[in-house]
């Protein structure tokens, strides 16, 4: 018999993401993280979590930090992407982000600079993290 709850080997268990300023980072992704699923799963002096499934994003102002402000273009972390179920929700999404401080990145191409095969928002935080809602478009 076999654990059905247990997570997949080989995906993600958690990642964590150091910023410059908790509770800016908190307002820029507690609403969108809730919104898509993610519980608050950890909470502390300087980070807090949210889980979904066997997956959970933490974030952390650490005392270690080495700059001010995330670089998405500099060697690290590019991008997190998420599926979302449809191309109406993506454009939900997209209006509470930019509402929340995001920053629409490619409004010119928006909302296929992805391509056509795909109905997607780049955006960006306050601190300069990007996050891609990829929606797939309806088969036609």
């Amino acid at each position: 018999m076999t654990d059905e709850t247990a997570p997949v080997p080989g995906t993600l268990h958690h990642v964590e993401i150091w910023v410059p300023d908790l509770d800016r980072a908190v307002g820029d992704w507690q609403w969108l993280l809730e919104d898509l699923g993610y519980a608050l799963h950890q909470s502390w002096e300087n980070g807090r979590s949210w889980k979904l499934g066997a997956t959970y994003l933490v974030f952390e102002q650490s005392p270690a930090l080495t700059a001010d402000r995330h670089d998405r273009c500099a060697p690290g972390l590019n991008h997190l992407a998420f599926h979302i179920d449809t191309a109406a929700r993506t454009d939900l999404l997209t209006a509470k982000a930019r509402e929340n401080g995001w920053t629409l990145l490619f409004p010119d191409r928006h909302p296929h600079a992805g391509g056509a095969h795909q109905h997607t928002a780049y955006l960006a935080s306050r601190d300069g993290f990007e996050i891609e809602l990829v929606a797939p478009l309806a088969e036609r």
